[in-house]
């Protein structure tokens, strides 16, 4: 049982692990904080959240667990106001999707990361955003990396896990650095993708007429364009180095199969297409067989 929960950010990740949170029944009372007055109103109104300080240290104040979940570009700020207003014994985490950035941040903040932080990450999302867009349900099958680091508190990394646990969320482990790199390929590098794609048909002199006629697979791949812009551009600065490995990769791929089509290559155009239908197919088959989970939505 958390007796008092502070959320700093209380958006679509931050609002719902507060209704997950509450809907298991672990914390007695849950406090928001952030910088959008009317987005933590309507969380109260909402039932999201008990009540509000738009003063972060007020209301990390007196906290036993603090969920960091605001964009990466303003995470040191947020945690520099949290250093020196909570007790060596409160817990921190987040929920940021480079966890290498979170991590130098924290140090930038309090001189050295503190026991109880416990960098972490919900896989789940949507394209939408706001304490409207919560629901609790959000996390149920998911996945959540945590990535403790060496002087990481054994008690902070297991209060973490049960809290994630209690959402619903399947908790895994990883290293700051591989999670960053696989992150940047299965999750990043997509966004990137989708982005750039739908900026690339609207620069095209039919773009009207192509995107009026665009059928079920431009809407499945591009769903992910319609997430917040300025969340995704903190993402790829925050992990750029990783990002732009993966970057550097899919454009030699791109380049290669490019020389195929335009050289009617046949035979290589379906070498690189079934050997993506094969790997795409297991994982949807180990997804749905070993544990029942839906490709994650969003970041």
């Amino acid at each position: 049982m958390i007796n008092r929960l502070a959320i700093i950010g209380v958006g679509l990740i931050g609002g719902s692990l507060a209704r997950a949170a509450r809907r298991a029944g672990v914390c007695r009372e849950i406090v928001g904080g952030g910088r959008d007055e009317a987005q933590l109103r309507r969380a109260v109104e909402l039932g999201v959240i008990d009540r509000y300080d738009m003063d972060i240290a007020a209301a990390v104040r007196d906290a036993d667990m603090v969920v960091v979940a605001v964009p990466l570009g303003a995470m040191e700020a947020v945690l520099r106001r949290i250093a020196g207003q909570v007790s060596p014994g409160t817990v921190i985490t987040d929920v940021g999707s480079a966890k290498g950035s979170v991590v130098a941040a924290a140090r930038a903040a309090f001189g050295e990361v503190p026991p109880g932080f416990v960098p972490g990450h919900p896989i789940a999302g949507t394209e939408k955003n706001g304490v409207e867009a919560s629901f609790a349900e959000l996390f149920d099958g998911r996945r959540v990396i945590l990535t403790p680091l060496p002087n990481t508190s054994a008690q902070a990394l297991a209060t973490v896990r049960t809290l994630w646990r209690h959402t619903g969320a399947e908790v895994v482990e990883m290293d700051v650095a591989h999670h960053d790199e696989v992150l940047a390929a299965t999750s990043h590098l997509p966004h990137v993708l989708a982005y750039v794609l739908v900026d690339t048909l609207l620069g095209m002199d039919a773009s009207e007429e192509i995107f009026r006629f665009a059928a079920g697979g431009f809407r499945d791949f591009t769903r992910i364009a319609s997430s917040d812009p300025a969340m995704w551009r903190d993402i790829c600065i925050a992990n750029r180095a990783a990002l732009l490995t993966v970057l550097e990769r899919f454009r030699a791929e791109l380049s290669s199969l490019t020389a195929a089509v335009e050289a009617a290559d046949g035979e290589s155009i379906v070498s690189v297409f079934s050997r993506a239908k094969a790997v795409r197919d297991r994982y949807m088959m180990l997804n749905t067989e070993t544990r029942n989970l839906k490709p994650s939505e969003n970041e």
